[in-house]
């Protein structure tokens, strides 16, 4: 059993979510020398872009696309700004986007305008041929960050002294992790899922084993467990920086769902106060949150998915 104790480490991209999403105004696009300014994290680029206008980047943009045709598959996730999608040939959410790019097999280059683990997906699914290009390699997931796959085996090995082998735990891996988390699960027996099949991945998962580790995100594994029937007291949180996880063995004997220590540091700003006060603004209002929100968030909106 591993009895080592690590320090915690903050996820740089945790430490970033300050610099988004403080305006209700639309996002007007910068020079990227004033985007800079944001204090996140950009890797180098040529003097020359720094210093172009939105208009004069549109017009370069637009030019190249022209130049290079169908050589060049442009992916855009919903997340990203309108002066990006308008660029893109396909956008959608990441897995989506990845199974597009695996049919499109004459494409050279596929221009991903998304983060690191999205990438990371494309390149698993598209062809050999292809080259999958990120635009900024140090575009991160808070939530994929939060789950190394170094603490992930450190994890796997104490669970394997604690229940005599991990012959009865499945584990199971959200999208948004990392593809060495992905290729621990599926060299161990598990699934990757997304947030719209994860209820009928655990349905499978049960009918492989007793119980399910669940990576990274706790909160739409706990959502999800509590719509397949699973208490919470049959739930357990796994610290990596702690003991056994920071739980006892007698609760960790009980528990049936192993919760990752790991959220979404945007989906966890949504509150039920936020819900509450929607409500007495708009008393017809229908409240739609995504099961990466916390349990309370959750079950004070009128629907999750």
């Amino acid at each position: 059993m591993v009895t080592k104790l690590k320090t915690p480490t903050i996820p740089i991209t945790e430490i970033e979510q300050s610099a988004f999403c403080q305006t209700d105004e639309k996002l007007v696009s910068k020079p990227l020398t004033e985007e800079f300014d944001a204090g996140v994290r950009w890797q180098k680029l040529p003097i020359q872009y720094m210093r172009m206008t939105p208009d004069e980047l549109d017009e370069r943009i637009a030019a190249s696309r022209a130049r290079l045709g169908e050589r060049v598959l442009l992916l855009g996730h919903h997340y990203q700004r309108d002066e990006v999608i308008r660029f893109a040939d396909f956008r959608g959410d990441s897995f989506k986007l990845s199974q597009f790019a695996a049919t499109q097999q004459n494409a050279e280059h596929i221009l991903f305008c998304g983060v690191h683990f999205m990438a990371e997906t494309a390149s698993i699914l598209s062809g050999a041929h292809q080259r999958v290009i990120l635009p900024n390699l140090t575009a991160g997931c808070s939530m994929a960050d939060m789950a190394y796959i170094d603490d992930v085996l450190d994890c796997w090995d104490d669970l394997s002294s604690l229940f005599g082998g991990c012959d009865d735990l499945v584990p199971i891996t959200y999208m948004n992790s990392k593809a060495a988390i992905k290729g621990h699960c599926g060299s161990n027996g598990g699934i990757v899922c997304t947030s719209s099949n994860a209820p009928a991945t655990f349905d499978w998962a049960f009918e492989q084993g007793n119980r399910v580790l669940f990576l990274p995100d706790q909160h739409l594994g706990r959502n999800t467990g509590l719509k397949m029937g699973i208490g919470l007291d049959e739930m357990v949180v796994w610290n990596p920086f702690k003991k056994l996880g920071g739980n006892t063995e007698e609760e960790m004997a009980k528990a049936k769902l192993i919760l990752w220590q790991g959220h979404c540091s945007v989906h966890t700003r949504f509150t039920v106060d936020q819900i509450e006060q929607a409500r007495e603004k708009h008393p017809d209002v229908n409240v739609v949150v995504h099961p990466e929100c916390t349990m309370e968030a959750v079950e004070a909106a009128d629907m999750n998915g």
